[in-house]
């Protein structure tokens, strides 16, 4: 199939995946004239690429995983496992973080309604 095909078979648009083989994560043959062919097996590759790139992994992280795609093992498996678990570990690191900087936040703008309820009663 050519990459409109693949494209409306995904959901993936033909920049998606042009970006995709950039980064190694998919792979095409080429026609005589250059398109791009890819096969039926192809469209579950872009369906769990973009499952890794929805749950927050960069595609750098993702050519990682390329080995266990391309040929599953149980070796594989449990390198998949170890960079999910990374991951996962940096992802909850990043909620830490955001859920820290939304509690200063909010001490933030409670100083402020703070500050305004004294000028109104100094008004007053």
């Amino acid at each position: 199939m050519r990459i409109g095909e693949l494209s409306a078979r995904t959901g993936a648009s033909r920049r998606s995946l042009r970006y995709y083989e950039e980064q190694g994560l998919l792979v095409s043959s080429r026609s005589p004239s250059g398109q791009r062919h890819y096969e039926d097996e192809h469209v579950q590759r872009v369906r769990l690429v973009q499952a890794f790139l929805a749950a927050g992994m960069s595609s750098g992280t993702i050519v990682e995983m390329v080995p266990c795609m391309t040929e599953p093992s149980e070796d594989r498996a449990r390198q998949a496992l170890e960079v999910m678990g990374r991951e996962r570990a940096r992802l909850s690191g990043n909620i830490d973080g955001l859920a820290a900087a939304r509690d200063a936040l909010d001490h933030l703008i409670e100083d402020n309604h703070a500050y305004l309820t004294r000028s109104a009663d100094d008004e007053a």
